[in-house]
Order: C-alpha cells, then sequence, then structure tokens
C-alpha cells in the first residue's frame, strides 16, 4: 500500500484537548459533603479537642514537678470525650489537671462546650467560677503566698479571661444557631405568605373576572335569545322577522366588540377600570314604554368603582327582569341622598307567565352583593307581596 505524501499545504489535525482533570477539586468538596454530616462534624471536633489538649499538657509540662500534677494533668484529656454528652462532669473531671497541673486548654474547652449547651444557666456559672479559680490560685499555697499583691491582681485578671473566653463563644455559637434557626423560619413563613397571597390574588382576579363576564354578556345574549324567540313567533310576518334580525345581528355585534375590548385589556395587563360604562350610561340600558327610570340628585363626579357598580346593578336587574318577566312594568330610581347612592329596580308581576328556556346560573346576584361589600355598602334582592321582584342596592359615597 503506498503511503500519502505530505505536502506544506497539508493540514494536520490536531490532537484533541481533553479538559484537566477535577482531581484538585474533588477533594474539597468530598470533605464538604462529609462536614455537612452531623456525625461526622461531632466526632471531627471530639479528635481536634484531644490533640490541642494534649499538645498543651505535652509541650508544657516542665522536667522538675511532682508527680502527681503530671498524671493530674494527662487525666483531664479523656474530658474532651464526655464533653458532648456529660460537660458540667467534664469541666469537674479537668479542674484537679489545671489547678495542680496544666491541662489549661482542657478545661477552657470543656467550659466552653458547658456554655454552648447550657447557657448562662447555674452549671455554667459553677464551672465558670472553678476555671477562674484554678487559674488565679497558685498551687502549692506556699507559692500563692509568696506572691505580692501586684501578682494577684494580675493572676485574678487572666482567671477572668481564661473563664470569660470559652464561655461567651460557646454562647455566642448557640446564639448565632439559634438566630440562624429563626431567619430560616421566617424564611419559610415568608414563603408561606406569599404563596398565600399569590392564591388570594389569583382567586380575587378570577372572581372579578367572572364578574365581568358575566356583566358584558349576560345582558345582551339575553336580549338576543329573546328576539330569536319573537322571530320563531312571527314567522308569517316578513317584516317582524326582519327586524328581529336586524336586532340579533346588532346586538351580536356589539356583544362581540365588548367582548374583543375585554380580551384585549386582560392581554395588555392594563386596568380596564375606564374602559367600563358607568352611572352615565345607565340610559342606554332602558328601551321600550315598560320600563320607567327615574334619577334624582345624582352627582355627576361619582368615583369610579360606585359608578360602574350601579350601572352593573341596574343591568344585571333588567336582565333578570327581560329572563323572568318579560313585559312587564319596571321601574328604575337612581337617587343620592344622606352620603349614600340608593338604587332600586322593581317590577311588576309578570302578564304571561310561560315558560322560558333562558338559561341561569344564578351568579348574577351574587356577583352584586360582592361587589357591594368591597364597597362598603349593601344589596337586597327579593320578591315583594304583589308577585314582582325588587332588588335595592346602596353604596356610601365619599364625603
Amino acid at each position: 500500500m503506498a503511503t500519502p505524501m505530505l505536502t506544506p499545504d497539508a493540514v494536520v489535525p490536531a490532537r484533541p484537548v481533553h479538559p484537566p482533570r477535577p482531581s484538585r477539586v474533588r477533594l474539597p468538596r468530598a470533605l464538604a459533603a462529609l462536614w455537612a454530616h452531623r456525625r461526622f462534624r461531632e466526632i471531627g471536633s471530639d479528635v481536634l479537642a484531644l490533640v490541642v489538649a494534649t499538645l498543651d499538657v505535652w509541650l508544657v509540662v516542665p522536667e522538675h514537678v511532682p508527680g502527681y500534677s503530671i498524671y493530674l494533668s494527662w487525666l483531664a484529656l479523656p474530658a474532651m470525650l464526655l464533653r458532648r454528652h456529660l460537660p458540667f462532669v467534664a469541666v469537674l473531671v479537668t479542674i484537679p489537671g489545671f489547678f495542680a497541673g496544666w491541662a489549661q486548654l482542657a478545661a477552657m474547652i470543656a467550659l466552653g462546650t458547658l456554655a454552648r449547651r447550657r447557657m448562662l444557666g447555674w452549671r455554667t456559672i459553677t464551672a465558670a467560677l472553678l476555671v477562674a479559680l484554678s487559674r488565679a490560685v497558685l498551687w502549692p499555697w506556699s507559692d500563692f503566698l509568696a506572691q505580692t499583691w501586684e501578682e494577684h491582681v494580675l493572676d485574678a485578671i487572666y482567671g477572668v479571661a481564661v473563664a470569660g473566653m470559652p464561655m461567651t463563644i460557646g454562647m455566642l455559637i448557640t446564639m448565632r444557631q439559634e438566630l440562624a434557626a429563626r431567619i430560616r423560619e421566617l424564611a419559610r413563613s415568608r414563603e408561606r405568605e406569599k404563596r398565600l397571597y399569590a392564591a388570594t390574588v389569583r382567586s380575587a382576579e378570577r372572581a372579578k373576572l367572572a364578574r365581568e363576564m358575566h356583566d358584558v354578556v349576560s345582558h345582551q345574549v339575553t336580549l338576543i335569545a329573546m328576539q330569536a324567540g319573537a322571530m320563531q313567533v312571527d314567522l308569517a310576518d316578513p317584516e317582524a322577522t326582519r327586524q328581529a334580525a336586524e336586532t340579533i345581528r346588532a346586538l351580536s355585534t356589539k356583544t362581540l366588540e365588548e367582548l374583543r375590548e375585554l380580551v384585549g385589556v386582560l392581554r395588555s395587563g392594563v386596568d380596564d377600570e375606564d374602559t367600563q360604562p358607568g352611572l352615565e350610561h345607565i340610559a342606554d340600558l332602558v328601551d321600550g314604554d315598560e320600563v320607567h327610570l327615574a334619577m334624582d340628585a345624582c352627582p355627576l363626579d361619582l368615583p369610579g368603582p360606585i359608578s360602574r357598580a350601579a350601572y352593573r346593578t341596574v343591568q344585571e336587574a333588567l336582565t333578570n327582569v327581560r329572563k323572568h318577566a318579560a313585559g312587564s312594568p319596571t321601574s328604575v330610581r337612581v337617587q343620592a341622598a344622606d352620603g349614600t347612592l340608593v338604587i332600586e329596580v322593581h317590577n311588576d308581576p309578570p302578564r304571561l307567565r310561560q315558560p322560558r328556556n333562558l338559561p341561569s346560573g344564578g351568579h348574577g346576584l351574587l356577583g352584586l352583593r360582592e361587589r357591594a361589600g368591597l364597597l362598603g355598602g349593601s344589596l337586597q334582592a327579593g320578591p315583594t307581596s304583589e308577585g314582582g321582584f325588587s332588588v335595592r342596592a346602596s353604596y356610601p359615597l365619599p364625603r
């Protein structure tokens, strides 16, 4: 087989460059993973305390000292293994080695553990006094009595420092842990509150959307259904059928426009309060000779929510009249008196009791009560003694 020749223009593929092995990163991560386990931290801290206390005794003990002081110093070291379960006993075990020997760090470590576990209790105070006296009082007594008063004062200061430092550090560690736990609990509480608030906002928005959809669609669709029923009755009259069809077309167009505006507002995220009809549009709802409208002393500068609620109240009441009592005389009265806007819609008993298959979910009056409650007003609705129906809503006006 012929060997291909390499020309100066030939391109030799480069060797793939492999990323460096993360061997230097794995060790700290492994140690961090182990340190996350509570049992590993406890064992590690016990071993470290035992090593530090052992070095303190081993490197400090002089050559010519009594034998019992050396034994007491070495006997204080096993207390490092008891300090986690029996901290007060561990301090008591280290006191002889500290008083008559050199086990100072062992006593300080045991005292710090006791302060961390028991905080400022009688055990901690007793252990701190013993540690301070072990540092301030010199053994044997002959050497202690031979000291000057300046040396006694200096030893007392050192005793307070040796006992106060580990006790303060232990208590600070416990307080920090409790503070961190409380901060985590507060964070969880805030998350729960945020979720509840978001759920409440979504529920309120869904209720508001349901009210608006009902108010926009129900009135127009009811009129469309009634006109369609009239067409079925007047099929023999072409002119009446044409007028009913024209009315249905106009109502359908108007309903689609209102739905399109509502969907556009929902998509844009802008508040739709300014696009909704108010008190000044109530006259547009009144059509026909059977509905009588009276508006007394109604201010023109009503707040937007109250004006829109008044319009929706009249709209829903007239819609119910057309559904259940078509053709019955109806009176609409809107008046402002004593700082309250009162809306009253009353209809007489229906003249023709014919069953109608118009759907009704019963949410119209419920939505009106919700509107009135949100504005601090009230709504009463129910049949009258004459056989008709009455709706009365009141909304407090701002001063």
